[in-house]
């Protein structure tokens, strides 16, 4: 086979007729007709500027007189961002047209290697293509094309400049198969390139069935990302409210950095919803969301006694911005009135909450000296008791440990080198409401801490001096007055006036670590390290309950006995201690890790180290406590294998009997014969997370629910998604599961133990290729009922995708069942049906 390139250059003051240039089976040319260059020196400019490149498995012609060539076999035409293939092409340079049609196999009555034409990552497919590359206007017969995973087909399509196409007898799908599964079918359409195609008289198809009653006009959008629109609504049934229809709304995208959606919901028994959302963002510096709701709920018909009717609301801000580089501001802020939460679920989350916790915090550090700077916002709503509980503000300042006599030079440090100290200062002002009761705490704290951190062999000692001040405006004053059964009535009252509360307290501590290998050399594993870090420590805090410091003071009961009180009980941060203490405390922690050995046949393969178990256990002893001196024996445990288990459990033991209900007294179990600890609490965690390996298929793929994605907005949800919302499955992976186990047992007396057990978790299974199961939910193994489950069966249909989603039991028990196509711009054509049974909260 002969393969050669021939560059070629109109002349065209030269009256030359080519012949065939090349009579072989391949054949491919260059030319540039930017110019005619004339013997005169005069030039003449062509619409063609640039370099043309053709080939073709057959030959090339040329016609110099008439300015045209011909492509035969095979023919590939390149110009600029255009390229045709074709068995045929035939170019007018002077009119700047293209024709190119296929090759027709007589015997079989087919046209072979029928034109394609690909231009600017657009490709279009017909049976004879007309095309003129100056004005990029044409018309393909029988032809089809694709935009954003969305195909069309006509009998012809007509372009008429780059952007706009007009096709005659169309079709339009999202179906990837050649014989799709449903289709729009339109005798006349018009496609605007990346926007939309709009058709009259338009007849839906389900598997070549026409739909009996079509629509008379139709947009449907082809551009990516988001646009401005009306959100078609959902009709529906509820047991409470009557028949709905939800969702109706439009959404406008105001520009690149924000848009906003408003949407109502309508119900035939007179209630009503109306929510918006605003969302704004601007990559690398903020980006956040404005979410309210106000809706009108009436409960029964007129006439009925238990008719009732409220209206609820709700504000939801979040923001989230870089304001410097070392300042940040971060919100989350939620109001609602009190029944919203019961009646407007959006999300199944909402139905295993109690409260609405608000916070936004300005941050700031400062990184040459290390110290930073929080004001922070913090509100919390309880919803069953109405109460508000708000911190307006929370200020809090932290200075990063300093070193006035390290010389920064040298790894040996004299012990005065190793004498640090840090400061951290906090401002709150609390607000307790609840009704029409406010209640409004406030206070300064001062923590200063010095220490030193000298290593004398092996061990390193750390003595610490801790130094708190507290400044308060109140503080609380109290007396006994004889009530009507001549006992006592305890009177609390509070005193505004200025007070410091000052107290102290020092320590040291000493800690080491030695390690202990051992190195089986087998069943692939190289080494077992046991690494030992044992600490002890030592603390004393005056009794700051003496009259000298001021802190407590006394009232006199009715029975003419004094009753010491701390005067500052009440304050946020607490006040002083009421008694001297002198504790040591002793702790040790375990660390058990392997390494594995690296398989000598692979020079790829490296050594693994996992770490098999962490163990910590801690006991105290307090020198001046007038009984049960020793703390309680904690002991912690966990373990990580992989990213597939976990396990994680604390148990607590008590060196000191019991009697009758009370759970400690001052008497050692040793003495009486019982050993030498007793059990007081124990628990445990386990986790299992495990999944099938991803089907390499085509046959069927992960679908997603199509979102607006806005910048890097930090809510990841559905801005529509409700009760049943569910993140499509995957069904390329045959099953996962994941599995929470929970298990804690109180024993406060051998007599009386409290046990509590609970599994969680997910699971997701294929059926088949096309059929998944999922299950969520959780099981209390000791009352023995469910918790939120859910029950969902999904079915993979090519272009569509059908999710049952079932909540058997709960407040919120019911179906959904929807049928929809996967393709984000048809996201609203879709089968719902849903039925809930609202019992109250």
């Amino acid at each position: 086979m002969k393969h050669f390139v021939i560059y070629f250059l109109f002349l065209l003051s030269f009256n030359l007729s080519f012949a065939q240039i090349n009579d072989t089976i391949s054949a491919q040319q260059n030319f540039n007709p930017v110019s005619d260059t004339l013997l005169s020196g005069k030039s003449k400019k062509y619409d063609v500027d640039t370099t043309v490149f053709a080939e073709a498995k057959d030959s090339i012609f040329f016609k110099i007189k008439e300015k045209k060539m011909f492509i035969y076999g095979s023919g590939n035409l390149k110009y600029k961002q255009t390229e045709i293939k074709s068995g045929v092409i035939e170019i007018d340079f002077d009119k700047s047209n293209i024709d190119a049609h296929g090759i027709k196999n007589d015997s079989l009555n087919q046209y072979f290697e029928t034109p394609v034409l690909a231009e600017a990552g657009e490709i279009y497919k017909g049976n004879r293509m007309k095309y003129n590359f100056k004005t990029q206007q044409g018309i393909i017969s029988f032809a089809q094309t694709e935009q954003e995973g969305s195909k069309y087909t006509g009998q012809k399509i007509k372009k008429v400049d780059k952007d706009v196409y007009f096709i005659a007898d169309g079709i339009y799908t999202t179906c990837e198969d050649s014989i799709p599964h449903y289709y729009f079918y339109s005798p006349k359409m018009k496609v605007i390139h990346k926007e939309q195609i709009v058709a009259e008289w338009i007849f839906l198809y389900f598997g070549g069935v026409p739909f009996p009653i079509p629509l008379p006009f139709a947009v449907f959008p082809i551009e990516s990302g988001r646009r401005s629109g009306i959100i078609p609504p959902v009709f529906g049934d509820d047991a409470t409210y009557g028949t709905y229809f939800s969702r109706f709304g439009y959404f406008w995208a105001i520009n690149d950095f924000m848009d906003v959606n408003f949407t109502g919901d309508f119900y035939t028994r007179g209630s009503y919803r109306i929510n918006s959302l605003f969302r704004y963002a601007k990559r690398y510096e903020y980006n956040g969301n404005l979410d309210g709701s106000y809706g009108s709920f009436v409960i029964g018909e007129l006439g009925d006694p238990n008719r009732s009717e409220s209206n609820d609301w709700r504000i939801r801000w979040n923001h989230n911005q870089t304001l410097t580089p070392t300042m940040r501001f971060d919100a989350k802020l939620e109001f609602l009135s009190n029944n919203q939460i019961t009646r407007n679920i959006s999300d199944i989350n909402d139905l295993l909450r109690n409260e609405a916790i608000s916070n936004a915090t300005l941050f700031k550090s400062w990184d040459e000296s290390g110290n930073s700077m929080s004001i922070n916002y913090n509100r919390r709503q309880v919803f069953q008791t109405n109460e508000v509980f708000e911190i307006l503000p929370s200020i809090n300042f932290t200075m990063s440990q300093k070193y006035p006599f390290r010389s920064g030079s040298g790894t040996s440090q004299s012990i005065l080198e190793t004498f640090g100290y840090s400061y951290s200062g906090a401002f709150e002002n609390r607000r307790n409401r609840k009704d029409r009761d406010l209640k409004i705490r406030g206070g300064f704290n001062h923590q200063i801490r010095a220490s030193l951190s000298p290593k004398i062999g092996y061990f390193n000692f750390q003595p610490s001096f801790d130094y708190q001040e507290r400044w308060y405006n109140k503080r609380i004053e109290r007396f006994s007055l004889p009530n009507f059964e001549g006992k006592d009535s305890i009177i609390t009252n509070d005193v505004k006036e200025i007070n410091f509360v000052r107290t102290f307290s020092f320590g040291i501590s000493a800690t080491t670590k030695f390690y202990g290998i051992f190195n089986p050399e087998a069943l692939g594993v190289k080494s077992i390290r046991h690494t030992v870090i044992p600490s002890i420590s030592y603390s004393f805090t005056p009794d700051f309950s003496k009259k000298g410091w001021g802190y407590f003071d006394y009232y006199t009961n009715q029975a003419g006995q004094q009753m010491k009180y701390n005067k500052f009980e009440n304050e946020i941060f607490g006040g002083a201690s009421s008694r001297e203490s002198q504790a040591i405390n002793f702790s040790v922690s375990n660390i058990f890790e392997m390494k594995t050995q690296s398989d000598p046949t692979d020079t790829t393969s490296k050594e693994n180290k996992i770490q098999l178990l962490n163990l910590n256990a801690n006991i105290g002893y307090d020198f001046t406590a007038d009984s049960l001196k020793f703390s309680d024996l904690r002991l912690n445990y966990r373990t990580q294998i992989g990213n597939f288990f976990s396990f994680n459990g604390s148990s607590s033991f008590t060196m000191y009997d019991y009697e009758g209900n009370i759970s400690r007294v001052n008497r050692f179990l040793y003495d009486v014969g019982k050993g030498l600890l007793r059990l007081t609490n124990f628990n445990f965690s386990i986790s299992l997370t495990l999944s099938g390996e991803k089907l390499k298929s085509t046959q069927t793929q992960q679908t997603t629910r199509p979102t607006e994605e806005f910048g890097s907005t930090q809510d990841n949800r559905n801005i529509y998604q409700g009760l049943y919302y569910m993140s499509d499955p995957d069904f390329s992976i045959p099953w996962d599961i994941s599995l929470n186990y929970y298990f804690n047992e109180s024993r406060p007396t051998p007599n009386n133990i409290n046990k509590s057990a609970s599994i969680s978790g997910s699971m997701n299974f294929n059926l088949t290729p096309a059929w998944k199961v999922s299950l969520t939910g959780s099981y209390d193994l000791q009352r023995k009922e469910f918790a939120a489950p859910v029950i969902r069966v999904s079915r993979d249909l090519d272009c569509w995708i059908m999710n049952f989603t079932w909540n058997p039991v709960g407040t919120f028990r019911g179906y959904m069942l929807e049928i929809r196509v996967k393709a984000p711009q048809l996201q609203d054509l879709k089968i719902t049906k849903r039925d809930q049974f609202y019992e109250g909260r």
